[in-house]
């Protein structure tokens, strides 16, 4: 079994859900942004605004890249490292 088809990891889940929903499974790049962006959302305010974010950003249709540049430059947003 490949981690596509494995839903007990994050791909195969991602992939599994993406299908069933209709929409299109993250690529890694987007995948690794939208993780760095939750990162910045729990660790600035309660853990409870990393999925809101990422669906914030989901909803925006704007390339996830972009919207965690402007987290990153924004200092009422980004994490302290």
């Amino acid at each position: 079994m490949s981690d596509a088809d494995d839903t007990t990891t994050i791909q195969g889940w991602l992939a599994a859900f993406a299908e069933a929903s209709g929409g299109p499974a993250p690529t890694n790049e987007e995948l690794a942004a939208l993780l760095d962006l939750a990162r910045h959302a729990a660790h600035r305010s309660q853990r409870q605004a990393a999925p809101i974010a990422c669906w914030i950003a989901g909803r925006t249709g704007r390339p996830v890249d972009e919207l965690l540049a402007l987290v990153e430059d924004d200092p009422r947003l980004r994490a302290e490292d």
